[in-house]
């Protein structure tokens, strides 16, 4: 599964300069830990600070997956003027499950950073990637703008009731390998069901790994900055 992705991501995407204000950091997070992180930073980043959002790569989450997904969607979202974080997992296992508790932990740390804006986050990720964001946020549901489940399904057990109100946009690719795309409205039915505040499609003629929908994503991302400037 994991070369699969990286053989999906290699293939299908075009050659990408790395941003200008990208960095590879040694992050040591409260309970000693070190994570290997991917920090893209909008332009400006030395003058204001910007938000931060969590982006979780697919698989084991390992240091290639991770490398290519900052190279690939990082850069596209830094450029909207989000500073973007993508952690290697420390033990070769993805974010999910036990490995949730290493998120916080990153976050409290990174917005030590004045470049990185304090408050909440927003939490993204691929396949389990993005299974890993919607598990986070349903643990402090008050610490984050929303979830980026690009693709995900829910992980089977999760309470979703703690995501009442949260806005999730969830994309799934309608030639997915793995068939995920027919469990889509299940999937977008549950966390609705829950409160979340929906926004979910299948991606036309896309597998597993996908490009983005920038013509729906955009206006997304935008409605969140709008909300969280009001605040």
């Amino acid at each position: 599964m994991q070369l699969l992705v990286r053989i999906i991501i290699l293939i299908c995407l075009p050659m990408l300069a790395s941003a200008a204000n990208a960095e590879r950091v040694e992050v040591t997070l409260s309970d000693n830990t070190t994570l290997s992180v991917y920090l893209l930073f909008p332009e400006g980043a030395k003058t204001s600070s910007h938000p931060l959002m969590i982006l979780m790569p697919g698989g084991s989450g390992e240091e290639a997956l991770a490398r290519d997904l900052q190279s690939w969607l990082g850069v596209d979202l830094a450029e909207r003027g989000w500073v973007v974080a993508v952690p290697v997992s420390p033990n070769n296992s993805s974010f999910r499950g036990n490995n949730n508790r290493y998120i916080p932990l990153l976050i409290d740390t990174l917005q030590k950073d004045e470049r990185i804006a304090s408050g909440k986050v927003m939490l993204a990720g691929i396949s389990n990637g993005g299974m890993s964001a919607l598990e986070i946020a349903t643990a402090a549901p008050q610490a984050y703008l929303g979830v980026m489940a690009i693709p995900a399904l829910i992980p089977r057990g999760l309470d979703l009731a703690p995501l009442a109100g949260m806005p999730v946009y969830l994309r799934i690719g309608d030639q997915d390998e793995m068939g995920w795309q027919d469990r889509l409205e299940e999937t977008a039915a549950a966390l609705t069901s829950a409160g979340a505040l929906v926004n979910a499609d299948l991606v036309f003629m896309s597998p597993h790994m996908f490009f983005m929908e920038w013509e729906t994503l955009d206006p997304w991302l935008q409605d969140i900055r709008a909300a969280m400037e009001s605040e």
